[in-house]
């Protein structure tokens, strides 16, 4: 083990790595990564036959500039002087040669190694197993660059076994980790990407084996976070989606409580676009969803040249609001089970707005301009502007004072906001709102992030992720999302908070207990850490959630599961 001393050594490495992964990674990354397609059996010819295919069908061009090696590329045994071999046999011209080839193609190609001591894909018998990096670090990265990659996973198996301090719940096949471990090994890397003379983009899969589901206390699994984000282009976060739609919801929902790390440089990822077993309107949704997240756009399907049902992977404009330079992660607005509703801005000035049908059939929404973010009194005396369905491409151009206000197949505009139409039963609708002079204020759901996933229940808790909730009496709780103007919140940039139901009213702590009241709009701001902990300015404590649905404020804790909230995307994340 390192010295406390050696860890702030390499610490100190951080913000030159960091400063490297923007410089590298102005935007998420698109391209392919080849595990889901290939398994451990990947060759040579498989990713000539990619760069080949993908600057045919459109792929390429569309953005998709990665080709990415995964796992089973080893051959079991390091050489003498230590170094990873390529499997001769798989890769019979060395590395370098098709490094070469997919450069001259336009892509940038990129490996994978695990931190620890064998890969992901390891054998029962380590003798069997494919190396890891542990030990290695120095060597394998200079490898790497020599052998012409731009782009390295990290993937996080068979790390030095260390048991946290709840040892690991029934039934989860690995131990939960000593999130100071992780720190210790990735801090090499850390080190090593800082004081490169060619830094490569790093994916770093550590907070993989912390995520809800797994560990009891989330606080390793946000204390991850925050340190990955501050060296690494992008993070690996939860479950494979591995083309189940259960799974892409499982993914998606860890993703919703984790906008606040996202930044230029660094992307949050919810795995792969996969083909999978989904439908097609399932399909549709997480490219959509992922879209709107500015997520990594890798797609685990390899494809042939013509792309056929899977042409929406090439829509100009959703991949637009992907690849925008704010790269905000959409948050929800609201919740109610069926319908789940989320926004972003763009570079620009415009705004999006994303709908999910998670319900059974298919169904017609209304999201008013308020939740949207905008103010519907400044709309009906604003200029032209324009709202676009990215799904079909028409737009309709709006002028509330003029009357001019209308309605396509598949949507509505009108002065109480946006009416999507028919959206499938897993489908997703997803609209551009063009700048307007309107102001836009962040505005949806405050949520505890422990509990209940999608799909299932995190160890150690055994209720849904609750809401903020206001009431006519001024009396806030958490409770079960509903959807509601109760629960839907603008955070005005002085850090004052109000929800829609009460929009004169804000919250204030009130000796420990929340409330919202009028003083409250004079007296009472609030700011939110990149701890997740949301503090009020004048008692310095921090929002939380009681047991039995109370909302106080108590002393901040260190990241607790019932202090760490999700917020609305656009407010000021103090040190991001």
């Amino acid at each position: 083990m390192k010295s406390r001393s050696a860890l702030i050594t390499v610490a100190g490495l951080v913000s030159t790595a960091a400063a490297g992964q923007e410089k590298l990674l102005p935007l998420p990354p698109m391209g392919f990564s080849a595990w889901t397609a290939y398994g451990l059996g990947a060759r040579d010819q498989n990713f000539r036959d990619i760069a080949d295919t993908w600057s045919k069908n459109g792929l390429h061009a569309a953005g998709y500039n990665r080709i990415n090696l995964d796992d089973g590329w080893q051959q079991l045994r390091r050489a003498d002087n230590n170094s990873l071999v390529p499997n001769s046999r798989n890769f019979p011209y060395g590395f370098r040669a098709l490094t070469d080839y997919l450069t001259n193609k336009g892509f940038k190609p990129g490996i994978y190694t695990a931190a620890g001591m064998h890969t992901c894909g390891a054998n029962p018998i380590p003798e069997r197993s494919y190396p890891g990096s542990l030990g290695y670090e120095d060597i394998d990265y200079k490898d790497f660059e020599n052998w012409g990659f731009e782009y390295i996973k990290l993937d996080a198996c068979h790390m030095p076994e260390v048991r946290g301090p709840d040892n690991w719940p029934a039934g989860v096949p690995t131990p939960v980790h000593n999130e100071s471990v992780y720190r210790e090994v990735y801090g090499k890397w850390a080190g090593i990407l800082a004081k490169s003379r060619k830094p490569m983009v790093l994916s770093n899969s550590a907070p993989a084996s912390f995520y809800p589901e797994v560990c009891t206390n989330l606080a390793d699994w946000y204390t991850v976070m925050g340190w990955v984000q501050k060296f690494s282009g992008l993070a690996r976060h939860g479950v494979d989606t591995d083309g189940s739609w259960g799974n892409v919801m499982r993914s998606y929902s860890f993703n919703n409580r984790l906008a606040r790390y996202q930044k230029v440089g660094f992307y949050n990822d919810p795995d792969f676009l996969h083909a999978g077993s989904q439908t097609p309107d399932e399909r549709k949704s997480q490219f959509a969803l992922w879209c709107s997240f500015s997520a990594p756009l890798i797609i685990g399907d390899a494809f042939g040249e013509r792309l056929n049902e899977y042409n929406y992977l090439i829509n100009k404009d959703l991949i637009a609001i992907n690849q925008d330079k704010l790269v905000q992660q959409a948050t929800l607005v609201s919740n109610d089970g069926t319908w789940d509703v989320l926004t972003k801005s763009l570079d620009g000035g415009d705004r999006v707005l994303t709908i999910l049908n998670k319900g059974a059939s298919a169904g017609n929404i209304n999201v008013s301009w308020e939740r949207i973010g905008l103010s519907s009194k400044a709309l009906r005396t604003s200029k032209k502007f324009s709202v676009k369905d990215l799904w079909t491409g028409k737009s309709l151009q709006v002028v509330f004072k003029d009357g001019h206000i209308g309605s396509t197949n598949t949507f509505a505009v009108g002065v109480g906001g946006i009416t999507a139409r028919g959206v499938p039963s897993h489908g997703t609708a997803v609209f551009r709102i063009g700048k307007s002079d309107s102001p836009v204020t962040p505005t949806g759901l405050i949520f505890t992030t422990a509990g209940k996933t999608e799909q299932g229940t995190a160890y150690g808790s055994h209720e849904e992720q609750k809401c903020l909730t206001d009431n006519e009496s001024g009396n806030v709780t958490f409770a079960t999302c509903d959807g509601s103007d109760a629960q839907t919140w603008r955070v005005r940039p002085d850090g004052r908070i109000n929800s829609l139901l009460r929009p004169n009213e804000c919250i204030v702590d009130a000796w420990g207990k929340i409330l919202s009241l009028q003083s409250g709009c004079q007296s009472d701001t609030w700011r939110y850490d990149i701890s997740g902990n949301l503090i009020n300015g004048k008692s310095k404590n921090c929002l939380t959630k009681k047991d039995y649905g109370a909302a106080t404020a108590a002393k901040c804790g260190n990241e607790l599961n019932s202090q760490v909230v999700a917020l609305p995307i656009g407010v000021t994340v103090v040190g991001q």
